[in-house]
C-alpha cells in the first residue's frame, strides 16, 4: 500500500500520541464528549478515514475530522497547488505553488491533533482503499466516484462524496445496505414519574408533567407497585396520547396499578439501508436543506451531473465565469439528461434554464463560506459513519445561497481572472464586489470557536485587507487545553496566551494581505470599556459580528449596534445545534427583541429534602461546596476585616444565626493539621448523609400520611435511607478526600500530594469517635413548596442567643492579618478536588434516595453548566453567517433577501426563515420604527428650547424628561424648580440634577421622554439623542 506518513516528511517531526485503549483525553475532548458520548468517541478512535481532494472543501472536512479525533486520517491529492487554490485552502501559501496539494497540506493538518496521525496515499487501488472505514471524495470525476463507490458498497466501507461550485453545493451519502444508528438524536433519554397505569395500557404523568416523548419511542419502567412485572427491564413501544399520557401494550393480567413508578426512555438502535451511487443517480432520495426551495434539488441533481459531462468534453475544465457559450452548453447537457431520465424532474417540469446557467457562471467559484458549510456537514457525516451516533443524510443534499449574489449585473469582464488568490471569488461576485469586501471595517467580538472559524473565512475572503479595510478583534480570555479541540487557530504551545493575539497572528499567516490590518485587543466589551470602544470607534465600523458565549455580552453589543445603526451578525451553537441571526438597521428586529424562556429552576423544598433525580442531588452538592469552601471563608474574612460586621448582618434578611454559627466554627474549631481536615470531612459525611436523613425520617416517618390521608412518601417524594460510612465505598471515600483537601486549601494547609493513601485515612478515622444520632423535636422541615418556610424568619432571635453567638467569636484584633482562602469553583482542573467533592456528595445523596448515581463526567457537565460543542457545527454555522455578510456588504434592502437559520446536524434538520421585521408605531400620523428610530439633536439646546422645538416640529408636549436615573424635567415640578431649570442647556441641566460631570469620552447623550400628542393623549415615542460631536 503506497502511504507516506506526514511525520516522515516534516522537518520538525510531530509527536503522535496513541491514546490508551478505552481511554479518552478528557482535558482535550471535554466539550465534544458531551456531544458524542464516550462510546461514540471510542469507536471513532478505531476508524481510519481517507479524504480525496484537498482544495478548499477537502481541507475543511479534513480539519474538522482531525479535530474530532479518529484513529488516522489519510489524504490523496497529487495535483499541484495553484495560486487560485488559495481562494479557500487555508493551509496552503504561495510558497506551496507547484507542490502536490496533499503533501503541502499535511504538515499543517498534523498540528491540529497529536492523537491523529496524518498520512498521504499515492494511489487509489483497491488494496489501498480496503484499509479504510470511511472514504470521502471531493474534486473527483463522477466516473471515479462511481468506481470507488462500487468497491466501498461491496466491502462495507462508508462512502461520502461532496462538491461545491460557487454558491452551490452537493453531498451524497452511502453507508451500505445495513447501517446501524445507535442514537438518532443525541438527546438525553426522557424520564418521568407515573401517576397511573390503566388496564388498557394508558400511562399518565404526575402533576401535569409533560413526558416529551414521540410516537414509536421505547420506554422501560421501575418502582411500579401493583404491576411488578413492568419493572423487569422489558421495553415497551409507546403511542403518544397527548403531552401528559402515552399508551403501552401489556398483559393486564399482570396486576392492577397501585402507586409509584418511573418511566425511562431507552434508545433502541435502528437499521438504515442505503443505495449505491450508480442507483441513486437515476432514482435520487433527497434531504431538503431549504423548504422554500423544494423545486431546486432535482434541477441541481441534473445540473451537477451535467457539469461532469462538460468537464469530460473540455479536458477537465469547468465552464468559464459568465461565459454564455459555456452556459448554453451546460444547459443543453442538462436538458439531455432530463430527457433520458424524465422521472427526476417529474412530468411537465422543465429544466430551470436561469438556475442552470447560474450554476455554469459560478462553476469555477470557490467560496470559503460554502466550503465551511459543507465542510462541517460532511465531517459530521464522517463521524456518524465511524460511530453510529445520529441519523445520517439520506442520500443527497443540495444547497445554494443565490440570495447572496449582488443585485448589480455581473459580466464576463467583471468576473474575469486577474491572476490573484481571489480569482475564484471574483468569478462569482465580480471584482468590484471583492474590493468592497477588502475595504470593510469590521469588529469581531470573541475569538473562541466561532471567532476562529469566522477569522479563517474572512482571511480567505481578503476581508479588511484593502487600503481602507480593517479588522478589530477583541477577547479577554486566554487559551486553555480544552479549546484546542475546536478553536483550530490555536496549538498546544499557545496555551496560556491571549486568544485574540494568537488568532490574529494565525490568520495573517494564512493570508499575508492582512498584515497590519488586524488589531487584536484583550478588552471585554461592556459599559466599563466605553472609553476604549467609544463613539468614534462604533461610528467607524461597517459591520459587527458576535462570536460570544453569553447572553449578557451579546445583548450589550446588540444595544450598541442599534444605537449606532450598525448591522450585526449573530450566531451560536449548542452541540449539533446551531443558529444564525442577522440584524439589519431599520429592517429587522434586534437580537434583544426576543428572549429564550428562563431555565426551569429546582424548587427549594425539592433541593433541601425531597430530590428525585440526579440533577437535584448535583445542584445540592454544588450548593454544599459553595457553602463549605466559598461562602463560609468569605464570611469569616468579612468578619475579620469589617467593623460592626455582626450588627450589620443582623440588619439584613437571611439566616444570620447560621452565618454567625459558621464563622464561630471556622474560627474556633479550625484545623491545624491535614489529619484534622480528614476528621472534619468524616464528621460532615455523618451529618449530611446519616443524621440529617434520620432527622427527616423522624419528622416524616415512612408510614406518614398527608392531611388527605394519602401516603406522604409517594409521587415525587422518595423516602430516604441513612448511609453508614464505608471507606471502601468509592463515593464515601471521595467525599472525605475531596472535603479534607478543600478544607486544607482554605486554611493554607498541605493536603494530599498525589493519590490519597487510603491506609492513612483509615488510621486517622479509626481514632475518631462518631456520636450517635439524637432526634430533635425543635427542627422544622418544609414539606411542600406551597407551604410557608418554617425557618424563613431566621433573624427573629432573642438577644440571649445573639449575645451568646457574638461572645463565642474571637475578637478580630486577636487575629490581625489572618484570612482564609475561599475556593473559587473551577470545573476543568481535576487536581483541585472541586468536581471530586461535588460528584461524591451528589452520589452519596443519590444513594440516600435510591437515585441512580452519575459519573464524574456527567456531574462536571451539570455542575459546571458546560455548553457542549463540536467543530463541525461551528464550521457550518460560520459558513451560514458569512453568506449573510455578503448580503450586508452588497447592500440588500429587502427583508426577504436575508435568512435566519437553525440547524441540527444530529437529525439532520435545516430550517431557514425570513428575519422578523422591526415593529412600527405612530404618533400624530407620523410613523416610526420602535427599535431603530430616535430624535437626533445636533445642538446643546436649553430645556425651554427643547420643549418648544418638540411642540412646534413634532406636535408633542413633553411632560417628563430623564437622563439615566435623573429626572431632569416634569410638568408637575414646582414653578420655582421649573424657573431655575428651563434656561439651562441640556448638558448643564444634567450636571445640576445628577451632581456628576459628563464623562469626557461621551459625545452622545440619551434622554428618555414622556409626551402627549395633539389630542392630549399619552403616546409612545422614540428617545432623544443629543450629539455633542
Amino acid at each position: 500500500m503506497a502511504i507516506r506518513h506526514t511525520n516522515e516528511v516534516q522537518e520538525n517531526k510531530m509527536q503522535i500520541d496513541k491514546p490508551e485503549e478505552g481511554k479518552i483525553d478528557e482535558d482535550l475532548y471535554s466539550r465534544q464528549l458531551y456531544v458524542l458520548g464516550k462510546e461514540a468517541m471510542l469507536k471513532m478512535q478505531n476508524s481510519n478515514v481517507l479524504i480525496i481532494g484537498l482544495k478548499g472543501l477537502g481541507v475543511e472536512i479534513a480539519k474538522n475530522v482531525a479535530l474530532a479525533g479518529v484513529k488516522s486520517l489519510s489524504l490523496y491529492d497529487p495535483e499541484p497547488v495553484t495560486l487560485q487554490d488559495l481562494s479557500s485552502q487555508f493551509f496552503l501559501s504561495e510558497k506551496d505553488i507547484g507542490e502536490q496539494r496533499a503533501f503541502a497540506t499535511s504538515s499543517k493538518l498534523s498540528e491540529l491533533n497529536h492523537y491523529v496521525p496524518i498520512s498521504i496515499i499515492t494511489e487509489l487501488s483497491e488494496s489501498s482503499l480496503k484499509s479504510f472505514q470511511v472514504i470521502v471524495t471531493t474534486e473527483t470525476s463522477l466516473e471515479k466516484q462511481v468506481q470507488i463507490n462500487e468497491f466501498t458498497h461491496a466491502n462495507n466501507i462508508k462512502f461520502i462524496s461532496a462538491a461545491t461550485r460557487g454558491l452551490f453545493g452537493q453531498a451524497f451519502i452511502d453507508f451500505g445496505d445495513s447501517f446501524t444508528v445507535l442514537d438518532q438524536t443525541g438527546e438525553e433519554p426522557k424520564q418521568g414519574i407515573v401517576s397511573d397505569i390503566e388496564p388498557d395500557g394508558t400511562v399518565t404523568m404526575l402533576d401535569d408533567s409533560r413526558h416529551d416523548l414521540e410516537d414509536g419511542r421505547y420506554v422501560k419502567f421501575s418502582e411500579v407497585q401493583g404491576i411488578e412485572r413492568l419493572n423487569d427491564g422489558q421495553l415497551f413501544k409507546i403511542k403518544v396520547l397527548g403531552p401528559y399520557a402515552f399508551k403501552i401494550d401489556f398483559d393486564n393480567s399482570w396486576g392492577t396499578y397501585e402507586k409509584g413508578g418511573i418511566f425511562t426512555e431507552v434508545k433502541v438502535p435502528q437499521t438504515v439501508s442505503f443505495k449505491k451511487l450508480s442507483d441513486q443517480l437515476n432514482d435520487p432520495e433527497y434531504l431538503y436543506s431549504d423548504f422554500a426551495k423544494l423545486d431546486r434539488p432535482p434541477q441541481l441533481h441534473l445540473g451537477f451531473q451535467a457539469l461532469h459531462q462538460f468537464q469530460n468534453a473540455h479536458e477537465g475544465q469547468l465552464p468559464k465565469p459568465h461565459h454564455e457559450e459555456d452556459a448554453n452548453q451546460l444547459l443543453k447537457l442538462t436538458e439531455n439528461l432530463a430527457e433520458q431520465v424524465p422521472s427526476i424532474l417529474g412530468e411537465g417540469t422543465e429544466v430551470d434554464s436561469k438556475l442552470i446557467k447560474e450554476l455554469s457562471y459560478q462553476a469555477r467559484g470557490d467560496l470559503p463560506a460554502v466550503n465551511a458549510f459543507f465542510g462541517g456537514l460532511v465531517a459530521q457525516e464522517v463521524l456518524k459513519a465511524c460511530s453510529g451516533k445520529f441519523n445520517p443524510i439520506k442520500q443527497w443534499l443540495y444547497y445554494d445561497s443565490l440570495e447572496s449574489l449582488p443585485d448589480s449585473d455581473r459580466t464576463e469582464e467583471t468576473c474575469a481572472s486577474i491572476n490573484s488568490r481571489y480569482d475564484n471569488q471574483i468569478a462569482v461576485f465580480g471584482l468590484s464586489h471583492i474590493q468592497k469586501i477588502a475595504n470593510l471595517k469590521v469588529f469581531l467580538v470573541g475569538a473562541g470557536a466561532i471567532g476562529c472559524e469566522m477569522l479563517k473565512n474572512w482571511a480567505m475572503m481578503g476581508l479588511g485587507s484593502g487600503p481602507n479595510g480593517k479588522i478589530v478583534l477583541t477577547d479577554n480570555d486566554s487559551i486553555e487545553k480544552s479549546n484546542l479541540n475546536r478553536q483550530f487557530l490555536f496549538r498546544p504551545k499557545d496555551v496560556g496566551q491571549n486568544k485574540s493575539e494568537v488568532a490574529a497572528r494565525a490568520v495573517v499567516e494564512m493570508n499575508p494581505d492582512l498584515a497590519g490590518k488586524i488589531e487584536a485587543k484583550v478588552d471585554k466589551v461592556g459599559p466599563e470599556t466605553e472609553n476604549i470602544f467609544d463613539n468614534s470607534f462604533w461610528q467607524g465600523l461597517d459591520v459587527v459580528t458576535n462570536a460570544l458565549d453569553n447572553i449578557e455580552a451579546r445583548a450589550y453589543v446588540d444595544r450598541r449596534c442599534v444605537f449606532f445603526k450598525k448591522p450585526l451578525l449573530e450566531s451560536g451553537t449548542l452541540g449539533t445545534k446551531g443558529n444564525t441571526q442577522v440584524v439589519i438597521p431599520r429592517l429587522t428586529e434586534s437580537y434583544s427583541s426576543s428572549q429564550d424562556p428562563p431555565e426551569k429552576s429546582i424548587p427549594l423544598c425539592t433541593l433541601r429534602s425531597f430530590p428525585n433525580k440526579i440533577d437535584h442531588t448535583i445542584a445540592w452538592a454544588k450548593s454544599l461546596f459553595q457553602g463549605y469552601f466559598s461562602e463560609a471563608p468569605e464570611n469569616v474574612n468579612l468578619y475579620l476585616s469589617q467593623p460592626n460586621y455582626v450588627e450589620n448582618i443582623l440588619k439584613q434578611s437571611g439566616d444570620a444565626k447560621g452565618t454567625l454559627e459558621t464563622i464561630s466554627q471556622y474560627l474556633n474549631e479550625r484545623p491545624y493539621t491535614f489529619e484534622d481536615c480528614i476528621k472534619w470531612a468524616r464528621l460532615q459525611f455523618e451529618t449530611k448523609f446519616n443524621h440529617e436523613i434520620q432527622q427527616l425520617l423522624y419528622n416524616f416517618p415512612k408510614d406518614s400520611v398527608t392531611s388527605t390521608g394519602a401516603p406522604f412518601w409517594s409521587g415525587p417524594k422518595r423516602a430516604p435511607t441513612p448511609l453508614e460510612f464505608d471507606i471502601d465505598n468509592e463515593d464515601h471515600f471521595n467525599f472525605v478526600v475531596g472535603g479534607a483537601n478543600l478544607l486544607a486549601f482554605i486554611y493554607g494547609l498541605k493536603g494530599d500530594q498525589g493519590e490519597p493513601d487510603k491506609a492513612h485515612y483509615k488510621a486517622v478515622l479509626d481514632t475518631l469517635k462518631i456520636e450517635p444520632f439524637k432526634p430533635r423535636s425543635d427542627v422544622k422541615i418544609q414539606a411542600d413548596d406551597n407551604d410557608p418556610d418554617p425557618n424563613a424568619n431566621g433573624n427573629d432571635l432573642n438577644d440571649d442567643v445573639i449575645q451568646k453567638l457574638s461572645d463565642s467569636l474571637p475578637p478580630p484584633s486577636s487575629l490581625a492579618g489572618y484570612r482564609l482562602t475561599p475556593a473559587e469553583f473551577e470545573k476543568d482542573d481535576d487536581t483541585n478536588h472541586h468536581i471530586q467533592f461535588i460528584a461524591a456528595a451528589s452520589n452519596c445523596r443519590a444513594l440516600n434516595y435510591s437515585i441512580e448515581t452519575a459519573d464524574k463526567q456527567k456531574t462536571k457537565f451539570i455542575a459546571g453548566r458546560i455548553v457542549p460543542a463540536i467543530a463541525t457545527t461551528t464550521a457550518l454555522v460560520t459558513g451560514l453567517i458569512t453568506l449573510e455578510l455578503y448580503k450586508v456588504v452588497f447592500g440588500k434592502e429587502k427583508i426577504e433577501d436575508y435568512k435566519n437559520g437553525f440547524v441540527n446536524l444530529a437529525l439532520p434538520f435545516f430550517g431557514f426563515s425570513e428575519p422578523i421585521a422591526s415593529p412600527q408605531s405612530k404618533y400624530n400620523d407620523k410613523s416610526f420604527d420602535q427599535i431603530w428610530d430616535r430624535f437626533d439633536i445636533d445642538k446643546d439646546l436649553t430645556l425651554q428650547e427643547l420643549l418648544d422645538k418638540f411642540e412646534k416640529d413634532e406636535g408633542l408636549a413633553i411632560n417628563m424628561l430623564s437622563y439615566g436615573v435623573s429626572l431632569l424635567y416634569a410638568s408637575f415640578h414646582p414653578p420655582k424648580k421649573l424657573k431655575d431649570r428651563l434656561p439651562l442647556k441640556l448638558t448643564e441641566l444634567i450636571k445640576t440634577v445628577s451632581k456628576k460631570a459628563i464623562p469626557a469620552h461621551e459625545s452622545k447623550l440619551i434622554f428618555e421622554i414622556c409626551a402627549d400628542d395633539k389630542e392630549g393623549e399619552d403616546v409612545e415615542v422614540p428617545y432623544i439623542c443629543l450629539h455633542l460631536d
